[in-house]
């Protein structure tokens, strides 16, 4: 399995914390301590876990939009979009828990026009005001059809967001855009006349599910 390149210290961290427990519970032969053992090492299988980057393949093409993040589309809903579409879009909203993947990945092909970090509050990434309030990194596409952007947000637990995109990047729809640790949310705005293939409550796979039809 592949590991996302950030989450590697982290899971060397807790696999050493582990295998620490794990020599000092043979050394003092404590029952108690093995308990503890365990209970780390199964801390470190999940932080293993949780930053698991799978290779991604889906339904590719210039008029289709795939989901930015794996989650569940937990809004839809027309916005005004003033940093980098300037005008209406329609917003759908992918919440992440905490056993989600959480790597991004482009939901098309294009041109990154538009990198802004906004440094904000930490509240509930399901909230409707976490798209304005929250810490977050937006990133504008410039693609065939026509002006997108994508929104990492942070929530309560989430304290860092990555974004590998730069201003003039050619990107494909799929690739890897970041990641976003421990829980949060990403929002994709697209084209008012985009038809909506996903619905309320759907689980999302990042670079695999289809959201939306953009419009010809």
């Amino acid at each position: 399995m592949n590991f996302a390149r950030e989450g590697l210290l982290f899971i060397a961290i807790a696999a050493v914390i582990a295998a620490g427990a794990f020599a000092f519970a043979i050394s003092r032969r404590s029952w108690a301590l093995w308990l503890v053992a365990f209970v780390l090492l199964l801390l470190a299988l999940w932080v293993a876990y949780f930053f698991r980057d799978p290779e991604r393949a889906g339904e590719r093409g210039v008029s289709l939009v795939v989901a930015p993040a794996d989650g569940k589309l937990i809004m839809i809903t027309e916005v005004d979009e003033p940093s980098f579409i300037k005008g209406r879009a329609v917003r759908l909203s992918i919440f992440m828990n905490v056993f989600n993947v959480h790597v991004n990945r482009y939901p098309v092909d294009g041109t990154v026009q538009h990198v802004h970090y906004n440094k904000g509050k930490f509240l509930n990434a399901a909230a409707e005001k976490s798209s304005l309030e929250n810490e977050q990194m937006s990133v504008g596409l410039e693609s065939a059809g026509g002006r997108m952007l994508v929104r990492q947000i942070a929530g309560l637990i989430a304290r860092r967001i990555v974004t590998y995109s730069k201003v003039g990047d050619k990107v494909k729809q799929g690739e890897r855009m970041g990641i976003i640790r421990f829980g949060s949310r990403v929002d994709v705005f697209i084209p008012v006349g985009a038809s909506i293939r996903a619905k309320l409550g759907d689980i999302t796979t990042a670079g695999v599910t289809v959201l939306a039809d953009l419009p010809r």
